[in-house]
């Protein structure tokens, strides 16, 4: 200690050696003393501060040990309650099992008045439909097929899920309704008659082909709904699934083979020239049958089946088995054969297509835009996912497209599918920069009647959620039809722009909430707030009421716009802070409105843990409680402390907010005022490795800097 003190009087000299080299000097010795007396307050001030803090984290780990075992006995004793109730209600359960056993019962009984009038209808309905069979209306056939299939499903459901293991009653369920698989098969064998006979019919009743396919589409849709129950209950109904599309594509395949090894009416042993006859009259079939395909039938089904390149496939097939006949051999080595096109027109009329079909997914992705852009206005809200997140149907009409292009692709080659996937990608690039501005331009017409589109809100909600679906999409056409594993230009380009278009919108419903709070954000830290308001219970009701619809945005979208509403309201209560909008008159008001800031900064945590499902939400509302304890200090002297307090908390805040709190704290002299500025800017702390700046946005108005500029300050703190 000797030795310090003697190092510390030798340093004094030397430094006073130094300042008083020439005469002169001696008129500064007041300066000098007055300078090392402030820097010595400086040091003394920060040692302070040091200890002050150690204080409060000892005060504030004992604080919370104490409430700790406060809980766990409060656990324990809850812990012993439930276990005597538990043990008192045993008894109670078992002598629940009649009121049990009456419930399912009830439920059946429930269940079988729901279906009376079906049953009790079931053979004469049996008799109507099979008489329309018989009269060749196949629609109305099939309703009344489907009414006696869902009387039977729903009543054997029912009985599935009170009871699966009752064999009985699940058989004689079956029985009754036996006849209904019996019409089923019935009515599935004019299907394919009429399919069988298609080119003739396309010709005579197209009418009767466009009913067949209709009900195979209906027949589908009833498939999936019961596959989808199966996966969630275990149960599927008897005959399901049906699969009549695939029956339908191996009826149409039987049926064009037979078409082509018809044309075979003389053999070797008759006419030497029977190769020719036999390929000339393949070729006219095959062209008439392509036409009336192109011209006709095409028509009749959805244009999703891509009919005619369905057919020119199925021809091009059996042409090809034609020629590997055994009939034929030794004579047609089909390996040998050259392909049906030279390959310069393979390329060019592949080159014709990627052109085409460039131009087609354009106006197809177009159109697709404008319809989902119509759903946008509707008075409803959006379908829902199987996990309730809202969404349109433009991801499946989009990818849809892309997919059924791909599979033809896919049969070509590897080039050419991987040509198609990049035109696709390409596309989808210029459709998402549109898919952007048509989101812009729907919030931008909501701005100008927020009363209009009804359901804005829900739909802007879908709009996010369906760049999460685009994504999903893209990443599986990837996989299923691209060998490359890279990620490209475009890629990062469409992720761009996805993410964009997402925020954008998290961003669009954020100003609604805000414009919706805009009056009562105005009240904070004024007059009226003092003396009473309610303006923050109304905000958290707010904000709460909106993100009910919020909890519909899938993720990651949901939890960074639940970050991004957290900080906007601590901010703009920082912002009202800032703007002066009070200047406390005593110590009673500084303590009354300190009091109401911590309050309404529990108020913001208790709200934003319960949005963000627990997470940690402390550090931004903690800094209005830390700016509520500058103001509620009582001791002038100890006002430096608080505010260091403040600046080591928060590294991002700058001078001109110290300047804002001491004016709204209302009784800084002009010298403490200086003195506290210029002993944080050196000893302010860094604020570039802060991780979540909170003052960096904020900007205090220049009427608040004006009015202090009386005080002589140094540049702004770094």
């Amino acid at each position: 200690m000797e030795e310090t003190n003697r190092e510390a009087v030798a340093t004094a000299v030397q430094r006073v050696a130094g300042m008083l080299q020439r005469s002169d000097q001696l008129d500064k010795v007041e300066q000098y003393r007055r300078r090392e007396a402030r820097k010595k307050a400086s040091v003394e001030a920060r040692l302070k501060a040091a200890i002050q803090s150690q204080l409060d984290g000892v005060r504030t780990g004992l604080t919370q040990l104490h409430n700790a075992l406060c809980d766990v006995k409060d656990i324990q004793n809850s812990l012993a309650d439930v276990s005597k109730d538990w043990r008192q209600s045993i008894n109670t359960i078992e002598n629940l099992k009649d009121v049990k056993d009456a419930v399912v019962q009830h439920s059946q009984l429930a269940s079988a008045v729901e279906n009376l009038k079906n049953i009790f209808s079931v053979p004469e309905i049996v008799r109507e439909t099979h008489d329309l069979i018989e009269q060749g209306e196949l629609l109305q056939a099939h309703r009344k097929l489907m009414d006696l299939e869902c009387s039977r499903d729903d009543l054997m459901y029912e009985q599935y899920r009170m009871d699966s293991k009752n064999d009985h009653d699940m058989n004689l369920i079956r029985s009754y309704f036996g006849q209904v698989q019996g019409l089923s098969e019935e009515l599935s064998k004019q299907l394919w008659m009429v399919l069988h006979r298609a080119m003739v019919t396309v010709r005579r009743d197209p009418t009767m082909l466009v009913s067949v396919v209709r009900i195979i589409e209906r027949e589908e849709k009833i498939d999936r709904r019961m596959l989808d129950r199966k996966k969630q209950t275990g149960f599927i109904p008897p005959g399901r699934p049906k699969c009549w599309k695939n029956r339908m594509n191996k009826v149409l395949e039987d049926t064009v083979s037979a078409r082509i090894e018809s044309t075979q009416s003389e053999t070797r042993e008759s006419d030497k020239m029977w190769l020719v006859r036999l390929l000339e009259i393949t070729r006219k079939y095959v062209l008439d049958d392509l036409i009336v395909v192109k011209n006709l039938m095409v028509q009749c089904f959805p244009p999703h089946y891509n009919t005619f390149q369905v057919f020119l496939d199925l021809y091009h097939k059996s042409v090809g088995e034609m020629m590997g006949h055994p009939d034929l051999q030794p004579e047609c080595d089909v390996k040998q054969m050259e392909p049906l096109l030279p390959q310069p027109v393979v390329d060019d009329l592949l080159g014709k297509y990627l052109k085409t079909f460039t131009s087609n997914i354009t106006g197809w992705l177009r159109k697709a835009l404008e319809t989902d852009k119509k759903d946008w206005q509707k008075e409803t809200e959006p379908e829902a996912d199987q996990d309730g997140y809202y969404q349109t149907t433009l991801p499946a009409i989009v990818f849809q497209m892309f997919e059924q292009n791909l599979q033809v692709a896919a049969q070509i080659n590897e080039t050419f599918k991987e040509q198609v996937l990049k035109v696709c990608l390409k596309q989808m690039n210029s459709f998402l920069v549109r898919y952007r501005e048509e989101a812009i331009a729907y919030k931008e017409e909501h701005l100008r009647d927020r009363q209009l589109p009804q359901c804005y809100v829900q739909y802007m909600i879908a709009i996010i959620n369906n760049c999460q679906t685009f994504k999903e999409s893209i990443n599986s056409l990837k996989r299923k039809y691209s060998q490359s594993t890279e990620p490209t230009q475009n890629d990062a380009a469409i992720d761009k722009l996805l993410n964009d278009v997402a925020r954008e919108g998290c961003q669009f419903l954020l100003d609604e909430v805000f414009l919706d709070l805009e009056h009562h954000l105005s009240e904070l830290l004024t007059r009226k707030w003092l003396t009473g308001s309610h303006a923050v219970d109304t905000i958290c009701v707010t904000v709460e009421d909106y993100f009910n619809d919020f909890a519909k945005i899938k993720k990651p979208y949901n939890q960074e716009m639940t970050s991004e509403a957290h900080r906007r309201v601590v901010v703009e209560y920082l912002k009202a802070i800032m703007q002066k909008r009070i200047s406390f008159k005593n110590a009673d008001e500084r303590k009354e409105g300190a009091d109401r800031m911590m309050k309404e900064a529990e108020q913001f945590k208790f709200l934003f843990r319960k949005l963000s499902s627990g997470e940690d939400t402390d550090r931004l509302c903690d800094s209005i409680a830390a700016i509520a304890e500058v103001f509620k200090l009582t001791d002038p002297a100890l006002l430096y402390l608080e505010v260091s307090t403040l600046v080591s908390k928060y590294p991002d805040i700058r001078e001109e907010h110290i300047v804002a709190l001491l004016a709204v704290r209302g009784d800084a002299s002009r010298e403490m005022r200086q003195t506290i500025i210029e002993t944080l800017n050196q000893n302010k702390p860094s604020s570039s490795s802060v991780s979540q700046p909170v003052f960096r946005d904020i900007t205090v108005p220049s009427i608040t800097m004006t009015a202090m500029t009386s005080m002589a300050v140094p540049k702004l703190l770094k």
